[in-house]
């Protein structure tokens, strides 16, 4: 009987461990952020990533993991791209939704290298250094802007560039990275997009070559009129051609990225789906090969879960509680944080105050996107929540503080300053003119805002609040319908922390903390 019992209670807890081992499962998409244009390597059982943040500085941000799921910013190839007025957001310019896009990393030699392009200043970049996660980085930059570009080293040494829309070209770079070998370029592929059909929305870019046992592999997205971004393969024997393609994915919209293979030999697709105002989110899709082409999908289609690890959830790797109460030798500001634009380091200081941070304004700006110093993290799916405390008591006559979710469909909680009396107030931009929904007289300099989102089934909705003493949150305003907008900001909505004069530069506003969650109250 004591037996029985025993086999009984065993398999009990082998049925339960197989259930919880099952359910434990990583689930797609594997980051609910923005983090778009993914390019991805492997070092022996480290993952690298870059990825786009455009118009922010630091740029091109990179991340790391050990198991292709739980990701860690660990580093930037620039901290500010161009000393220009759109990169400054000085007189009157902006560079919203350009700055650079779709990077290319890559490892060669005991080197790693990343590439990238930018249509605000017209150049081409390659940045290269030994210690990918600490830098220095070296950078090489040429014009013209080669769009969508990636770069690849060969086994016989030379180093290849390959760009386009549609029609895909290649070129040779010199030895030194620092421009195009004259004559080397070339029509690598007329038309890239005919894989997925002659009636094309979005011809074939993004595209990324690999080498798997011998044979050239080219991964692009397209998009079909009328039809989903779609992921297109092209191979060949020879790098020059010819090349042979089809349509490798079509699920989901889910596309635009590269291979990836596991140190135990497994194989994957890392790819993006848009996502709504949330932006656009990274997947993994299980990749086998098949007389020799990569297969994507199960059965065709992208899995909800992985036979990997289950996520941690973005908590701190990607975004992160900031104090503000830095210890000697800790950065000013940790990765998870980047500014707006290009920031004026003159205007901003976590030593000033002990605890907090400080953001001064220096001159008078009429418009909140075209203000300096907005510091800003990703915003999160499913439901996030940001909340800070402002110290108010040195602002400005028709100064602006506060906390915002942050694209051109913009929502603002704060304080602002009118003859002399601070109120409370809540902004949507969502008709693109800023509209204060409610005001409400402050007596106190102290005052806490959070703002909720719910990014579940594309609802897409933020929450705006206030507290006197941080415990009792009240409503203000009214909801934001956020709107992800493709040809302006071209990218998922972000918490950022404000203050900008409108009347009389030189106040400041001190900012005791900043946290985040996954979850809304």
């Amino acid at each position: 009987m004591r037996i029985k019992i025993s086999l009984s209670i065993l398999t009990t807890i082998l049925l339960a461990s197989a259930c919880v081992a099952q359910y434990q499962k990583a689930e797609n998409p594997i980051i609910w952020a923005d983090v778009p244009d993914m390019s991805m390597i492997r070092v022996d059982d480290t993952y690298y990533m870059s990825s786009t943040t455009m118009h922010m500085a630091p740029g091109v941000p990179i991340m790391k993991s050990k198991d292709l799921v739980n990701w860690k910013l660990v580093n930037y190839a620039y901290e500010t791209l161009a000393d220009v007025d759109a990169m400054n957001l000085e007189n009157g310019k902006s560079t919203y939704g350009r700055g650079s896009w779709a990077s290319s990393l890559r490892f060669h030699d005991g080197t790693f290298f990343i590439s990238t392009f930018s249509s605000t200043t017209g150049k081409t970049y390659v940045f290269s250094t030994s210690d990918i996660e600490n830098g220095p980085w070296k950078e090489q930059t040429f014009e013209p802007s080669y769009h969508d570009n990636s770069i690849f080293f060969d086994d016989d040494g030379r180093v290849h560039i390959i760009w386009g829309n549609g029609k895909l070209f290649i070129a040779e770079l010199k030895n030194d990275l620092s421009g195009v070998k004259e004559g080397s370029e070339k029509v690598l592929i007329e038309n890239a997009s005919a894989p997925a059909g002659d009636n094309i929305m979005l011809g074939a870019e993004g595209a990324q070559l690999f080498k798997v046992n011998g044979k050239y592999y080219l991964v692009a997205i397209t998009w079909p009129r009328g039809g989903m971004r779609t992921v297109v393969v092209h191979r060949a024997d020879e790098i020059h051609g010819p090349w042979e393609g089809r349509v490798a994915l079509q699920d989901k919209g889910v596309a635009q990225g590269g291979l990836i293979d596991t140190p135990d030999g497994r194989w994957f697709a890392y790819l993006f789906r848009d996502n709504g105002s949330v932006g656009r989110i990274p997947y993994l899709v299980p990749v086998s090969w098949e007389d020799g082409w990569p297969v994507l999908g199960v059965d065709g289609k992208v899995p909800e879960t992985l036979d990997l690890p289950v996520s941690r959830g973005l908590i701190p790797g990607i975004v992160n509680d900031d104090e503000f109460d830095r210890k000697t030798g800790e950065p000013d500001l940790p990765l998870v944080w980047q500014w707006n634009h290009n920031p004026d380091d003159a205007l901003w200081s976590v030593t000033e105050r002990k605890g907090y941070l400080r953001l001064k304004t220096g001159r008078i700006d009429s418009l909140f996107l075209k203000s300096r110093n907005t510091l800003t993290q990703r915003t999160f799916g499913p439901v996030c929540s940001g909340k800070t405390m402002l110290d108010a008591s040195s602002l400005n006559e028709g100064d602006f503080a506060g906390l915002t979710v942050f694209q051109r469909k913009f929502g603002q909680v704060g304080v602002k300053v009118v003859d002399g009396q601070k109120y409370v107030f809540m902004v949507s931009n969502k008709t693109d003119i800023p509209t204060e929904l409610e005001r409400i007289p402050l007596s106190q300099n102290k005052v806490y805002f959070r703002i909720d989102c719910d990014f579940r089934n594309k609802i897409d909705v933020a929450k705006f609040y206030f507290s006197l003493d941080g415990k009792t949150w009240n409503p203000i305003g009214g909801e934001l319908k956020m709107e992800y907008t493709l040809m302006e900001h071209f990218m998922g909505y972000r918490f950022g922390l404000f203050n900008y004069a409108t009347e009389n530069p030189g106040g400041y506003a001190d900012f005791d903390y900043f946290r985040i969650s996954d979850s809304i109250f």
